[in-house]
């Protein structure tokens, strides 16, 4: 009959390997369980794409106005991703940990520039590219940041972006400018800082739909 020693009876020695054995395997099976990470909190321009919907700055367009289409907009380096970025030091980008922007901001942003200009009224039509439409005008938009600022109290969100019109028979810039806001936060969070950019978003997209507008009513076109 095999006969079983109890724990208590094992000399020192064989007890310390013992031990061992156990506080291995129980590390391996740990080791063997898939590590679970944080779903990350998704942020989106909602209150800025609900404003530029709703937005009517001027008159309905006359029927000789130009047609607008506007191109996918790019994004410095940088600020290609949907990680939502902050400066602790000037020149030193740094993104928040599972906290992300539900889009890219130049894939989040180009809806809004398109509602925001066409509310203006200065445009028979607005397209976003691609598309069959062809227009008189090209709006070229580049994104150079949307940043989290902590170098002062409170913090801030800066948001920055360059426009450029383009006359498409000629390809000749019509006008060009850089559009800049800066929103303090209301909290030294995340979401604070989530709030201040929707409304430097606002700000920026509200003068760009008004530059947009005296250019189309100013500028002569080729024919």
């Amino acid at each position: 009959m095999k006969t079983t020693v109890p724990w208590t009876f094992l000399p020192h020695g064989w007890r310390l390997v013992a031990a061992g054995l156990s506080l291995a395997l129980v590390c391996g099976c740990a080791a063997l369980t898939p590590a679970v990470s944080p779903h990350p909190t998704l942020y989106s321009l909602a209150s800025a794409r609900d404003t530029a919907a709703s937005a009517r700055s001027g008159p309905g367009a006359t029927a000789t106005a130009p047609t607008l289409t506007v191109s996918p907009p790019h994004a410095a380096a940088g600020f290609d991703s949907r990680r939502i970025m902050y400066v602790r030091q000037a020149d030193q980008l740094e993104y928040f940990a599972h906290n992300e922007w539900i889009d890219t901001p130049a894939r989040m942003l180009a809806p809004l520039i398109v509602a925001a200009v066409e509310s203006s009224g200065a445009f028979r039509a607005v397209v976003q590219t691609p598309s069959p439409a062809a227009g008189e005008m090209r709006l070229d938009i580049e994104i150079l940041r949307l940043q989290h600022e902590f170098l002062s109290t409170p913090s801030q969100v800066r948001f920055t972006l360059r426009a450029y019109l383009v006359e498409s028979v000629t390809r000749r810039v019509i006008a060009s400018r850089e559009f800049d806001a800066a929103v303090p936060a209301a909290s030294e969070d995340p979401y604070g800082g989530v709030v201040a950019a929707n409304r430097a978003v606002q700000t920026v997209l509200e003068n760009l739909a008004a530059f947009c507008a005296e250019a189309a009513r100013s500028a002569p076109m080729a024919k």
